[in-house]
């Protein structure tokens, strides 16, 4: 069955208005069609393989008995730790993955939302049927949205899992020195996933405006993942320490500050902020250029 067959004929709840349950028949269909892909499930396969490698690591490091990570504590953050508590790889885990492989993957399949479907010639099909560009375009930010949480739950459970298995398990010392249970640690634990899912709105609302400008999908893609690896490197020169709070990935990190007791919130409210004020501009900016653009094709 083609994808066009699963959508179905749109019930009409007013002229040219589709209804909702039409809508929700879009999503869906959006949603099942980008977790099918090829692409997506390597990129989802990638980032499970990464704690595993940094289990492996520090397990065959630490054999002989010492609580340091890798190069003497060198590495993501908590990485010391992980021997001590193997909830500390999820925390390792999502550290390392945040600065390229989240967002890259993130950028890869918000590049390919809209540059994807004109380079293969159903774009058109979509903007036929009763959806609307604004629905549509709505439709598209709601599915890579969905794919960030996704892809951060990706690396969280495989950190878990073989934390689990490779590590022992008990109460968590925070970064401020205070003991917490496991229980309460779990739980800072997804609650961190959340906010590492929310702190790659930025790039997927950049990478959705990208994907509005061409109709190839490979060029938006290499030009969102490009912009990402430039901004990285701009947020390290010292020279433009200025200019860096402005930066989505500037306070990426910030979620380290959930491992406190008391939790530091101040960091995290300006980048959960920042991520919110680059979903609305560039937002705003595909909406723009997709409700004016000429879809020939």
């Amino acid at each position: 069955m083609s994808r066009a067959e699963t959508l179905g004929t749109p019930a009409a709840t007013g002229p040219g208005r589709p209804s909702p349950l039409w809508t929700f028949g879009l999503l869906r269909s959006e949603l099942v069609t980008t977790v099918r892909r090829w692409r997506t499930l390597a990129l989802l396969g990638v980032l499970a393989a990464v704690p595993v490698l940094i289990g492996i690591a520090v397990k065959a490091q630490t054999r002989g008995g010492s609580t340091a990570g890798p190069g003497g504590g060198d590495g993501p953050a908590f990485i010391a730790q992980i021997t001590n508590n193997g909830l500390f790889l999820v925390f390792t885990a999502l550290a390392a993955t945040l600065p390229f492989f989240l967002p890259m993957a993130v950028g890869v399949v918000a590049g390919d939302a809209i540059a994807g479907e004109a380079g293969s010639g159903t774009l058109r099909y979509l903007l036929v049927a009763p959806a609307g560009r604004t629905r549509l375009l709505l439709t598209k930010y709601t599915t890579v949205m969905a794919f960030c949480v996704l892809a951060t739950l990706v690396v969280t459970v495989s950190a878990l899992l073989v934390g689990v298995l490779l590590f022992p398990l008990g109460e968590l010392t925070t970064i401020s020195g205070t003991r917490i249970s496991f229980a309460e640690g779990l739980g800072r634990a997804l609650l961190i996933a959340l906010v590492v899912a929310a702190s790659l709105v930025g790039i997927a609302a950049l990478g959705l405006f990208v994907s509005t400008l061409t109709n190839s999908g490979i060029a938006a893609m290499a030009t969102t993942v490009g912009l990402l690896i430039t901004v990285q490197i701009l947020d390290q020169i010292p020279q433009l320490h200025a200019l860096q709070p402005y930066l989505f990935p500037h306070y990426w990190l910030s979620f380290a500050d959930l491992v406190r007791d008391p939790v530091y919130w101040d960091d995290l409210v300006k980048n959960l902020g920042l991520q919110a004020l680059y979903a609305a501009v560039f937002g705003s900016a595909a909406w723009a250029r997709f409700t004016t653009k000429d879809i020939s094709t």
